[in-house]
């Protein structure tokens, strides 16, 4: 995923993409007063309207994120294998137990200086990919200033949470020396769980500024909407996402009472009602869908199985080359770079199994977002707009391993499928 602390904590708190259009015209492409609706001619219009200019554009930033996860893996492999081969983590570990004896400040002060100085080496390939690159492609609005302003609280957030984690696992280890992949396993979820609560209303308001919404002809169909849809709540909040990107974006996220519904001002800016309704819709689906805990419950296969592999990796790793980096075990807090190193690894070979399970949650929102909201033709506009820096038409092998969300051109599709089975042929001509 990425260096940057703050898109890892996004990672975790399970925060989902979803999709945004502009307005759609009184005469749909592919629709007729007179004639019958026909899907397959109506896709074709919707994706025949970017141009060759805008289609290599977007083609080009998409695919060369793909390089760009790898670039990343690999730097964060560098990285651990830096602080292993020079013994640096070694020497972090005995500076912490020089300052202090308690053990969990020993932990908490090697995290520290763990997680800031993995940052800093990284920094460069994050500005690249998250400031430069994002003004190569127009797709980005803050400055330099205001962006480092955004890296430094997610540095100090991701020491706080990050620290927590391995003091907590730590703490796992030393108590708990056979069966700790298991325990770790469990503490991670743990906090995954507590991240998804408090994200909503600790986290992301660090980094935006979140308003109840006051524009009644936006509130009152969306309120109506959730309110239809088992969706209990009386207040919309905005978000002032236009001062870092000019991206599209809203989210119901949250539970266990933190629960809100969000909407960004560049959708608001941009995007008719009817647009807004379908992506509200697609939200909505993840909230009704129980995609949350879902989500958790696969990822709490993920973190069994990767802390599985742990302690397989671990005991071998540390047997052979354990008096090279200067560990003495699996609770020897200069571990932390080689399990870095293999938990990294390991999410990253399951890539494609991880994103097949987000796509297969996003296309069960999409059906139900048309479905509640009955705007094909806004969602169809959305797919366009997320197109703008989306891979509208991949390949199936190239979809299967780099898409986390239905390609826009699945998306139209089925956006006009649901048109054709569901209108009336005096509905698809109004």
């Amino acid at each position: 995923m990425n260096t940057r602390i703050t898109v890892r904590i996004k990672c975790v708190c399970v925060a989902l993409i979803p999709l945004f259009g502009v307005a759609a015209s009184a005469q749909e492409p592919g629709s007729s007063p007179t004639t019958q609706f026909d899907a397959q001619a109506a896709t074709k219009a919707y994706l025949a309207r970017p141009t060759a200019r805008e289609k290599a554009r977007s083609d080009s930033y998409f695919e060369g994120g793909y390089w760009l996860q790898l670039w990343q893996f690999l730097a964060g492999v560098g990285v651990s294998l830096l602080l292993l081969q020079t013994r640096l983590s070694a020497r972090m570990r005995d500076l912490s137990c020089r300052l202090v004896r308690f053990k969990p400040l020993q932990t908490f002060i090697y995290a520290v200086q763990y997680i800031v100085l993995t940052s800093v080496i990284v920094f460069p390939l994050s500005v690249y990919s998250d400031f430069v690159r994002e003004h190569q492609y127009g797709l980005a609005t803050q400055n330099f200033a205001g962006w480092m302003g955004d890296w430094f609280k997610g540095l100090l957030v991701g020491v706080i949470i990050g620290s927590g984690i391995i003091m907590a696992l730590f703490g796992v280890v030393r108590r708990l020396s056979r069966t700790w992949h298991i325990w770790g396993a469990i503490v991670v979820l743990a906090f995954l769980v507590v991240l998804s609560v408090l994200s909503p209303v600790f986290i992301a308001p660090l980094f935006n500024k979140y308003t109840a919404l006051d524009k009644p002809e936006v509130v009152d169909p969306i309120l109506r909407l959730a309110r239809a849809n088992g969706i209990h709540t009386d207040k919309i909040y905005q978000f002032d996402a236009s001062r870092q990107s000019k991206r599209v974006s809203a989210n119901v996220s949250g539970f266990l009472g933190t629960m809100r519904i969000s909407l960004n001002d560049n959708l608001l800016n941009r995007c008719s009602l009817p647009e807004i309704k379908a992506v509200m819709g697609h939200e909505m689906g993840h909230y009704v869908l129980n995609h949350v805990y879902k989500g958790l419950l696969f990822a709490g296969v993920i973190i069994v199985g990767g802390f599985a592999f742990l302690h397989w990796a671990l005991r071998f790793l540390v047997g052979r080359f354990g008096g090279r980096w200067g560990i003495s075990g699996v609770g020897d807090l200069a571990v932390v770079p080689l399990a870095a190193l293999v938990l990294s690894g390991f999410m990253f070979f399951l890539t494609p199994i991880t994103n097949s399970f987000t796509r297969m949650q996003e296309a069960e929102a999409d059906i139900f977002g048309l479905n509640a909201s009955r705007e094909p033709d806004g969602f169809a506009e959305a797919a366009l707009k997320l197109g703008e820096y989306r891979k509208m038409q991949p390949g199936s092998v190239e979809e299967w391993i780099f898409f986390d969300h239905p390609s826009g051109a699945t998306r139209i599709r089925t956006a006009m499928q649901w048109k054709a089975e569901n209108l009336t042929t005096s509905a698809i001509a109004r």
